[in-house]
């Protein structure tokens, strides 16, 4: 553990919105942005007004109905600069999401620049892709031919998280960008800083007035946006209890919805999996980021005759798991994002105590100064219907449970109301069997490669509506078009 105080790193913030190709001042009430690590006020952004809403949504509409986003090269070409100014810039917004966020240095090039980086140019190259899906002839009577094509949704209000604010703000914007339509993007109020960045960058990389808008607000502009009548369909990331509210609130006019919402992924260590190689890679990806991650395998699953031999191994891991300062190479989970936030976890862990369970590993806070810090923490004696086993907390805490069999683990798997991620680890062909009958979008198999941004996002049940990433994503903003005409 790195018990030295944080220090900050100075960072030019950007401080204006983007509306209609123009970086302006927001007119709403300052919105005071903290490092985490810190808790110093990084910058006093201000909130967009009401009003100013309105003329971002109204640019995207003109932007849109006028055709001067219809062009897939020019929408190839924009992405493809705004990537490499993003790579260009990646030393300043390296140091923008470490203040603003709290990741530690050693996973914030590759998860929150990296990705990004890759995403955009994925999304420019599949811009000139031509989906049309040619149907041939139909007898008839009378004899007939068909095409089914695609046309862009329209306006896409696209409203990102706090965790991955500039990689979740690329994963919609780039596929919608991609797909041919106008956008206008809304961080979270938490971690509005490094997008609007980002908006700056849009702004210098030469897109059309009113492709891309960027605003920053509360609750009311949230909200606002999603039951906008200028807009056509809304792309949130966020917990599943906002996410609900946005369903409802987006579905008053029937706009479409991409809703990635929260997750409780189980990760299920097979009788032959080799613990000595499985404990710190395991441990590791749901501790990385303080546990502010939603595919977060917070839920471990071992065999009844091994858990001895798992904590001896897990113990071991989580000594090699620093907390401290984000900016120290050997950090692996630096702070919380809030003090609410904190006592929001913390909160969880002292009712599952109270209840009869028992933190096996970790626990506490750190000795730190200041910050938002908590300890990792591993938490036993609970089985699968307590509070602590089946919500998702968002931050360094992971339960351990055992199972008997196989079939048992995959059914504790999927005795839960979210589906968004999952992990395995084992002999690799047991793994995948057992892999293929989980009930979530996305398992990762003896630890997690690269992030495929060709890949697919999906929440199944209560963790989400509809698909984000790679082709699957872009389609989510197509409208298909079935033409038909009748043969001589």
């Amino acid at each position: 553990m790195n018990n030295t105080a944080p220090q900050s790193r100075k960072v030019n913030w950007c401080l204006d919105l983007l509306i209609n190709g123009e970086m302006v001042n927001g007119e709403g009430v300052p919105l005071p942005v903290e490092n985490p690590a810190t808790e110093e006020i990084l910058a006093n952004p201000r909130q967009a007004s009401m009003a100013q809403l309105d003329q971002a949504v109204a640019a995207a509409r003109r932007a849109f109905d006028s055709g001067i986003w219809r062009d897939p090269e020019q929408r190839q070409h924009l992405l493809l600069r705004l990537a490499a100014l993003l790579e260009e810039r990646a030393d300043q917004f390296r140091t923008a999401l470490i203040e603003e966020v709290g990741t530690p240095l050693s996973i914030c090039q590759a998860m929150q620049l990296g990705a990004p980086i890759r995403m955009l140019r994925f999304n420019a190259n599949a811009a000139t892709k031509d989906r049309t899906r040619f149907l041939g002839q139909d007898a008839g009577p009378p004899a007939s031919e068909s095409v089914i094509r695609y046309e862009p949704v329209g306006v896409v209000a696209a409203i990102s998280a706090y965790n991955f604010p500039i990689l979740i703000a690329v994963g919609k914007i780039a596929a919608a960008l991609s797909a041919g339509c106008t956008t206008v993007l809304m961080p979270s109020p938490q971690t509005p800083l490094a997008t609007l960045m980002l908006g700056d960058l849009i702004r210098e990389a030469g897109f059309p007035p009113g492709v891309v808008n960027v605003v920053i607000g509360g609750a009311d502009i949230s909200r606002a946006l999603t039951m906008h009548k200028g807009v056509d369909k809304v792309s949130f990331t966020g917990s599943v209890a906002v996410g609900r509210q946005v369903l409802l609130q987006a579905a008053d006019s029937f706009k479409g919805t991409v809703l990635e919402l929260g997750g409780k992924s189980a990760a299920i260590v097979l009788p032959d999996a080799d613990l000595s190689k499985v404990a710190l890679p395991l441990h590791g990806r749901y501790l990385r980021n303080a546990g502010q991650g939603c595919m977060s395998p917070t839920r471990v699953l071992v065999q009844k005759k091994k858990f001895g031999d798992f904590m001896d191994a897990s113990r071991e891991a989580y000594a090699k798991i620093q907390v401290g300062d984000p900016w120290d190479p050997a950090t692996t989970a630096g702070p919380l994002i809030s003090e609410k936030h904190r006592e929001r976890v913390e909160g969880y862990v002292s009712r599952a105590v109270a209840s009869g369970a028992r933190i096996e590993i970790g626990g506490g806070r750190p000795d730190l100064p200041r910050g938002w810090y908590m300890n990792s923490t591993l938490i036993g004696n609970v089985n699968n219907e307590a509070e602590i086993s089946r919500e998702e907390l968002f931050g360094p805490v992971g339960v351990v449970m055992t199972y008997d069999t196989v079939d048992e683990a995959i059914a504790i798997t999927n005795d839960s109301e979210l589906g968004l991620g999952g992990a395995v680890w084992g002999p690799l062909d047991q793994a995948k069997q057992v892999a293929a009958k989980m009930r979530t979008g996305t398992v990762s198999i003896n630890g997690t490669g690269n992030l495929r941004i060709d890949g697919v996002l999906a929440g199944w049940k209560h963790s989400g509506l509809g698909r984000e990433w790679g082709e699957d994503g872009i389609m989510e903003f197509l409208e298909p078009q079935h033409l038909q005409w009748v043969l001589d």
